[in-house]
């Protein structure tokens, strides 16, 4: 059965996610976001805000979601009053969340999340699978029932999920979505998750996916974003820290796992990519 990269991604990011505010308010108001939690989104359940992001300005009406990447700092605030406007209809209600990741290396896969992207409730009526995630998030969190918090952060996490798979109805924005969209590279980014362990070589993989060498490395970089080699490196590193932290298992079984004969090349490699040994790495994560 071949790897689902797109799932092994997502597994490796550790997406945790949950509501976090969630309330009427009250012309005229203004709530601001440092994007230090991670990824956000707001979606106006009633009424309409202005968001306002590094100068760029977006308004948003009934229905509109919005999603901001991981330390993108944000304004959302109450539209200027018009001389119609009454402060009751001008009330507005908002869905607001997070979603942390636990991404230890500065990879590619951050590449997965826009800056910024509106998608209006004109869009989101097309998508009911999405709307209805949305409105149960809203339900469950106004209910505060009896294990509403884990329902929550569950629901949260599946919600960024489903943004990803759709690319978040957009065309070819996000790295990873185009390279999957290519049947070579996608095989052989399925071969890479499905056996970081192997001793792979631009020649046996550009052989695997039926591409000539250098038209693979090239086809490979641009789609991706890198050279297979690094990319492959940054695969193989955030699976030795899967392992280190979860397992007890020896240095040289960890480095065996992700293509490393010995554990001399597999320790400076690590300490390359994230400034630490194995050991330290471990050590802090299963004291922390």
């Amino acid at each position: 059965m071949s790897s689902d990269v797109l799932s092994d991604v997502l597994r490796t990011l550790r997406a945790t996610g949950t509501v976090y505010f969630c309330d009427q308010l009250a012309f005229p108001w203004e709530k601001q976001f440092s994007g230090d939690d991670g990824a956000s989104f707001h979606q106006i359940r009633r009424g309409s805000c202005r968001l306002e992001s590094e100068n760029q300005v977006e308004h948003l009406g009934p229905g509109d979601l919005v999603f901001l990447a991981p330390g993108r700092a944000h304004v959302l605030s109450s539209e200027p009053a018009s001389v119609e406007t009454t402060e009751q209809s001008a009330d507005t209600l908002l869905l607001c969340g997070y979603c942390t990741f636990d991404n230890v290396l500065d990879t590619s896969l951050s590449k997965l999340f826009p800056e910024i992207i509106v998608i209006r409730d004109q869009q989101l009526q097309e998508l009911s699978w999405l709307q209805s995630i949305l409105n149960q998030l809203s339900r469950e969190y106004l209910s505060m029932r009896p294990g509403t918090e884990i329902v929550v952060n569950r629901m949260t996490e599946v919600l960024i999920v489903e943004l990803i798979r759709m690319n978040f109805g957009q065309q070819g924005e996000s790295t990873l979505i185009k390279a999957l969209a290519d049947k070579y590279i996608n095989k052989a980014l399925q071969q890479l998750h499905q056996y970081p362990e192997k001793p792979w070589s631009l020649d046996t993989l550009a052989k695997d996916v039926g591409l000539s060498r250098a038209a693979f490395a090239k086809r490979f970089k641009d789609l991706v974003g890198q050279p297979m080699f690094n990319y492959l490196t940054q695969l193989r590193m955030q699976h030795a820290c899967q392992l280190l932290a979860e397992t007890s298992l020896p240095l040289y079984e960890v480095a065996n796992r992700v293509g490393y004969e010995s554990d001399l090349a597999f320790t400076r490699t690590f300490k390359k990519s994230l400034g630490k040994t194995p050991t330290l790495y471990r050590k802090q994560m299963t004291t922390s």
